[in-house]
């Protein structure tokens, strides 16, 4: 797949107007809405660096999360498939003491699109709120995001809630964001690390047999 990097580089410079107009000229031109979202991840992936970087702060983040939602909204209906009636429910959500969305985001969009009924609870969730979502639900698959390192304990606790609650062996826990690797996983106890949107979804199929 190749990449678009004009495309790539609007997002990273934080070019609104710009990047909502070629992504609406790709979709009119018949570029697949996967190619165009993965340009896009691309682009956060590269701010994401930046902010680590000190180059971007807060503010940036935040604007690239207005960007990326905006996007969404257009691209989200090119996602549907209307023959698929969404019968497995994926909860998601930001930890507590993190109100990153971004990633989130973009995961939500693509499961949504690919016909999963998603319980998006936000960002800064405690760890009682997803407990709770998953007594309610019934769901199969817990998602959570994280942007800072220091949310790794929120994680932690948040697995720790929901093994008290005698619902670890009825739910996959996935964790993905900018600080995740295959080894932070293994220490929180997740079972799966969604190292970008597009293997969280294969994950997602996964674990409801759809693969």
């Amino acid at each position: 797949m190749q990449k678009d990097r004009n495309l790539i580089s609007a997002m990273v410079d934080l070019e609104e107007e710009k990047t909502f107009t070629m992504v609406k000229d790709r979709v009119g031109t018949g570029v697949p809405v996967k190619n165009i979202l993965s340009d896009l991840q691309a682009g956060l992936i590269e701010i994401g660096n930046r902010f680590e970087k000190a180059e971007y702060f807060v503010p940036e983040l935040i604007y690239a999360s207005e960007i990326m939602k905006r996007n969404l909204e257009l691209l989200k209906p090119h996602l549907q498939r209307e023959s698929v009636e969404k019968k497995h429910k994926v909860i998601m959500g930001t930890v507590y003491g993190d109100v990153h969305d971004i990633g989130k985001d973009i995961v939500v969009a693509l499961l949504d699109g690919t016909g999963f009924e998603v319980i998006d609870l936000g960002v800064n969730v405690e760890p009682d709120a997803f407990v709770k979502a998953i007594k309610e639900t019934g769901s199969k698959l817990l998602g959570m995001s994280v942007l800072l390192t220091m949310s790794f304990e929120a994680l932690s606790n948040t697995i720790k809630a929901v093994n008290k609650a005698g619902y670890r062996k009825e739910v996959s826990i996935m964790i993905g964001g900018a600080p995740i690797t295959e080894f932070v996983r293994e220490r929180i106890g997740a079972d799966f690390y969604g190292k970008d949107a597009f293997e969280s979804v294969k994950i997602a199929q996964r674990i409801y047999g759809q693969e």
